[in-house]
């Protein structure tokens, strides 16, 4: 009984929450603030969000060849239009139910391509470890430029102290982080063991791809991944006027923030707007405008994956029976 209560409110919570957060966020807009986002609605340039939907696009074929690296070494390739079906069947169900997709994509490719689940199943987790990786180096990056920003509120643009917050972040905090890595691996505690399991497994992951015989062609097609979710928030930038002159650390801020977003609700329902809108305002985007650009950037996401997920899985078993 207990574990059918903690299976519902891990489907449920996330949902519940990204509902309450956007009728928490709509609740506190006056009447001017709801005409002034629906005028930037209707004033968008929609090109440029269909620019970023391209990349976004070519995020995902990227992802299903990069899934081909980690398979032929297991002695399996399958036919790439199964691999990206896959991927974008996985991206539709993670909307549905939090880490479903990754399951669904290893029992897909199982059934149409005859590779064993967990064989399957570890590649993706393997791929995942990468994509962590990298999204820690890009959040990296915007607390590099971060510390810049706020040290400019804080310090009136001193020098010294922008420079400070830069060693503490990139110096102290890594030394501070090696003593506790230390630490963990003595500790007996169940909790603090869990913690270090989950970096050992970033480890591992990371051995691994240096063990990879297409370790480089891997490695470009991550990094290549990454930047098209960059170029994806970048260029929706220029869809508003207000959002089109923004830095580039306001760009990787609002990105990043976007990025942890998603890990709070269902493909960041309720929580990508408002973070996103928050990361823009740091940087003087006036309210609506920001709010408007979340909003917009997370739709345009979302009915991608909706259009292009629905589209594969309905298309999978028809393609799979023409080729038999």
């Amino acid at each position: 009984m207990s574990f059918n209560i903690k299976k519902i409110s891990f489907i449920t919570l996330p949902i519940v929450l990204g509902v309450f957060l956007i009728w928490y966020s709509l609740s506190k807009l006056t009447d001017n603030d709801i005409l002034s986002i629906k005028t930037s609605f209707k004033t968008a340039n929609y090109w440029w969000v269909a620019l970023s939907l391209f990349f976004g696009v070519l995020s995902h074929l990227s992802r299903a060849y990069r899934w081909q690296f980690l398979l032929e070494p297991l002695g399996y390739k399958p036919r790439f239009a199964n691999s990206i079906m896959a991927v974008l069947i996985a991206y539709l169900l993670n909307l549905v139910i939090p880490r479903s997709g990754e399951v669904a994509r290893a029992a897909s490719i199982k059934k149409y391509e005859k590779i064993p689940f967990k064989k399957a199943f570890g590649t993706i987790v393997a791929e995942r470890v990468a994509d962590v990786i990298m999204l820690l180096f890009i959040t990296g990056i915007a607390f590099f430029l971060q510390t810049e920003l706020l040290a400019s509120y804080l310090f009136k643009d001193d020098k010294e102290s922008t420079l400070i917050s830069k060693v503490f972040f990139f110096i102290v905090l890594p030394v501070i982080g090696y003593f506790t890595y230390t630490v963990l691996k003595k500790s007996k505690n169940s909790f603090l063991l869990k913690i270090f399991s989950f970096i050992n497994g970033l480890m591992d992951g990371v051995k691994s791809i240096k063990r990879m015989e297409k370790k480089w062609q891997f490695i470009f097609h991550t990094v290549f991944i990454w930047t098209m979710y960059v170029l994806m928030f970048y260029t929706t930038t220029f869809a508003l006027p207000e959002t089109t002159n923004l830095p580039f650390a306001a760009i990787i801020v609002g990105f990043v923030v976007g990025g942890f977003s998603m890990a709070l609700t269902n493909g960041g329902l309720g929580t990508y707007p408002v973070f996103v809108a928050s990361a823009l305002i740091l940087y003087h985007v006036d309210d609506n405008p920001a709010r408007a650009f979340g909003w917009i950037m997370w739709t345009a996401q979302t009915l991608m994956v909706i259009v292009f997920g629905g589209i594969s899985f309905l298309l999978i078993p028809i393609y799979n029976k023409y080729q038999k």
